[in-house]
Formats: C-alpha cells, structure tokens, sequence
C-alpha cells in the first residue's frame, strides 16, 4: 500500500529541524563577529560552517516532510561530519597557532583547496586526546557508533528495509522510525555544540554588543559575558537535558552568563 504522495509528515521531528534550523542560522550571524588566529581569511570561516550546516539541516527537512527517511539519513551522515570538521578545525587552530607561525599551514590549505581535511578517524583521535578530553568523556557514554553505523547502512543500502523509507510504502513503524532519526540528530548536534560552546565559549556572546560597536557606542561593563537566547536556549533544552554534567563543565570552562 502506497501513502498518498501529496501527504506531508507531522511528526515532532519537523519543529525540532526548524528549530535546529533558526539555531545555526543565527550562530553564523554571531561567529562573524570572531576573527580566528592562524588563517588568511577576512572572515570567520564558521560562519560559512554554520550556514552550510543550516542548509544541510533544510534539506534534511524537505526529506523528512516528503517521506524521504532514507535519504534524510544519508545527509546526517554529511551533517556529522561536517559537525566534527567544525571541531576539529578550531582544535587545531588552537593547539597549533604561534604568534611567530601567524598561519597554521594545515587548515589554511584546507580553506584554499590544496589539502583534504583528514579522515573520520583521524579527527576523533586528535579530538580524543586534546583539552576536550572531558567533554569527549561524557560523550563516549551516548550511542554515538550506532547513529554512525545506522548512516553508513542507509548510505549505502545495506537493508532493502532502509530502500522501503524512501518509498510512499505505508510503514506500521514509521513513527517508531522518526523517533530514532530525532534522537540520532539530537545526539548529533549534542556534539558540534558540547564541544565548540566548551573550546571556544565566546561564540556564547549575545549579538548586543555587537550592536553597541557598530554604532560607535561603548558598551555596559560586562555585556561580553551576556549570553545569546538562542545559546542559551539550546543550552537548556538540549545540553542540559541529554547531558546534565557537559553542561556543567561547559559553564566551569568560562566566564559567560549561563544560566
């Protein structure tokens, strides 16, 4: 039996995306504002980051909304990679740059195409033995290689089950399914914001000061600890709710307004 192909999906999982949505697409305005040490660039890479991840998670939406679980799977899988590069890029950053090396040759080849970014493997590793020891600690607790493995297997159709959730098939356990592709991205953006808000807090930092400096104005004492609500928003309904002591290690790392 077929679904009807005009029949959108409303299951909770499309708030959450658009929610997750608004969030990145938000923190790309933000970041732009933080120019890193150790590259060439005018800008703020990550904020070219975030707004590719924002655009990734539309897509994922689209699919989603469509009855398209399959291929929706196979762009998490591109989501958590791009979660981890973005990680993994500002470690190095930081662990590399000296004031007499302004540039970290490594990551300024991978932003003008002359060098790949290293493989999964190698990210975790060098991930896994930096100052987010801690975080990666908690972390390891959660199921993180079922959600890998489960991407790789729609990837790569490895079930005709998972060939059937890119179909109008009529499935007595879609919602079964839903529920664990929002866990699974849940988790996902869990680790891109567990360990970028815990390595570089500032991104933290409400736009008001910002506005403030564009207008030639100076700013209230301490408004660069006050922290964004869409930060803080997520801090409390996702970081805090999945991982109550990653929540507090992350307030321990900083000096900003956490609530």
């Amino acid at each position: 039996m077929l679904r009807e192909q005009t029949e959108k999906e409303n299951h909770e999982i499309v708030n959450q995306l658009q929610c997750f949505i608004d969030f990145y697409g938000s923190l790309s305005f933000t970041v732009m504002h933080f120019i890193p040490l150790g590259t060439k660039a005018l800008f703020n890479f990550d904020t070219y980051i975030y707004e590719a991840m924002k655009g990734t998670l539309e897509s994922i939406l689209v699919l989603i909304e469509n009855g398209r679980v399959n291929d929706a799977y196979a762009l998490l899988r591109k989501f958590y990679d791009i979660s981890l590069i973005n990680v993994y890029v500002n470690l190095y950053l930081k662990r590399e740059f000296e004031i007499d090396k302004f540039v970290v040759v490594k990551i300024q080849n991978w932003l003008s195409g002359k060098e790949k970014i290293p493989e999964y493997k190698e990210i975790r590793q060098y991930i896994s033995t930096s100052l987010l020891e801690p975080i990666q600690k908690e972390l390891a607790k959660l199921p993180y290689e079922a959600i890998r493995n489960r991407c790789n297997d729609h990837m790569h159709y490895n079930f005709f089950s998972h060939l059937l959730m890119n179909t109008h098939v009529v499935d007595i356990k879609r919602n079964e399914k839903l529920d664990q592709f929002l866990k699974d991205i849940r988790y996902v953006v869990l680790l891109n914001l567990s360990y970028i808000l815990y390595l570089n807090p500032h991104y933290m930092t409400s736009g008001d000061i910002f506005d403030y400096h564009d207008s030639g104005i100076i700013p209230p004492d301490n408004l660069q600890y006050e922290v964004a609500p869409c930060v803080q928003n997520m801090f409390d309904s996702l970081i805090k709710v999945e991982v109550p002591l990653i929540a507090k290690l992350i307030k321990n790392n900083c000096s900003m307004n956490l609530n």
